[in-house]
């Protein structure tokens, strides 16, 4: 039986999510790219809570992952966006859009040193951040592009929709406003259905903050609001993983139910030449997974997360989503990996959580004058009619 936590308020979510998020990205780190096999025969098992680096000791120099300590409870640069994202809407103190983007979160990535924990180091976030985030500041900054299609172009991946975390959180149980805030925001970043995975993803997470959600619901809110092959691919994904009840027999079903969708190959670190293009009928993979082990979990955040981390490949940020959902809906983060989590990176894990809280509130307080003002307005032209 799905476990429900109708108890847990608004602050408990969204601190279950940020923290579920972070946790589930430092666990997914250090087997980034590598198949369910190779995780089995290099860990001698499944992995089962914060491991070490790939390559110990040889992390600094070893190819691919160098110069990035991935592992040890590093977080990556899935958390390192979320965080700065919810700088953001601290600053701004309202809904977002893809000017928000250019006028603040590109800023900070590019002026403020912060500890980078893969490279245990204080630097500038920009000079951690993956290809398609560096597009961000090439597009906003230098070429002044339009940040509502600045994204246009850039590589389509998952790059948005991992860290649109907090604006499910900001938009708690309202789906169709996570989802259309985020693809606004993602518009600055993303095209095609790497821009439509981030709206889908806030919506799953404001979907999961409803008193009454489970895994189901969650699913069904992103269905409703999902189009073309992202739709079709979490549909496909999500009526395998119906079928199981454990991770371990889901990761073979799962990786076959995405492949049709997925453009990368299945050789994840050497991506086909239609790999990351624009598409109506493609889909990324981290998103379709992320809730394909929800379900499987019952939404348990510990199975959960678990079965994203072996499911090996993208799983730094398959875990992220999936620690995001599982957070958000009200399954417990274990506390031995926060607090490993949290010292190992050199993060406050909660000081996120407890800002979006209250930028959360304020926010909707805000919208309730709007929305009464509105509803005044509309009744004085005579837009109520008697029997409304």
């Amino acid at each position: 039986m799905t476990p429900k936590h109708p108890e847990k308020n608004l602050e408990d979510r969204i601190t279950g999510a940020l923290v579920g998020a972070a946790v589930g990205d430092a666990l997914g780190g250090p087997v980034e790219g590598y198949s369910p096999a190779q995780i089995l025969e290099r860990h001698g098992g499944r992995v089962h809570g914060v491991v070490g680096p790939w390559n110990g000791d040889a992390w600094r120099t070893a190819r691919p992952l160098a110069p990035y300590h991935k592992g040890d409870g590093h977080v990556t640069d899935d958390t390192l966006m979320t965080h700065a994202l919810v700088r953001v809407y601290a600053t701004v103190r309202d809904h977002l859009d893809a000017y928000a983007i250019a006028d603040h979160l590109v800023p900070d990535l590019m002026n403020n040193p912060r500890w980078i924990p893969e490279l245990e180091q204080e630097a500038l976030p920009l000079h951690r951040l993956f290809l398609a985030e560096k597009w961000l500041v090439t597009r906003l900054h230098y070429a002044h592009a339009d940040p509502r299609e600045a994204g246009v172009g850039n590589i389509v991946n998952c790059g948005a929709a991992m860290y649109m975390a907090p604006v499910g959180l900001v938009n708690a149980a309202n789906p169709q406003g996570a989802y259309a805030e985020a693809i606004d925001i993602a518009g600055a970043h993303q095209s095609s259905y790497g821009r439509e995975a981030a709206g889908v993803f806030a919506a799953a997470v404001a979907a999961a903050c409803a008193p009454d959600a489970s895994p189901d619901s969650i699913v069904a809110a992103a269905l409703s609001l999902a189009k073309d092959g992202t739709r079709t691919a979490i549909e496909q994904v999500c009526e395998v993983a119906a079928r199981h009840t454990d991770f371990e027999s889901a990761l073979v079903p799962l990786r076959e139910a995405i492949t049709p969708y997925d453009t990368v190959g299945p050789d994840y670190r050497r991506p086909s030449l239609g790999s990351r293009r624009p598409s109506r009928l493609h889909a990324i993979e981290e998103l379709p997974v992320a809730l394909g082990m929800l379900l499987v979990s019952g939404g348990d955040y510990h199975h959960a997360v678990l079965g994203a981390v072996n499911y090996g490949r993208d799983c730094d940020s398959i875990a992220t989503m999936a620690g995001a959902l599982a957070g958000a809906l009200g399954s417990p983060v274990p506390e031995a990996w926060s607090k490993t989590v949290a010292e190992a990176s050199r993060l406050d894990l909660w000081e996120p959580a407890a800002a979006l809280t209250d930028v959360t509130r304020e926010i909707f307080q805000r919208d309730v004058r709007r929305r009464r003002a509105h509803e005044s307005a509309f009744t004085e032209i005579g837009g109520l009619r008697c029997s409304d």
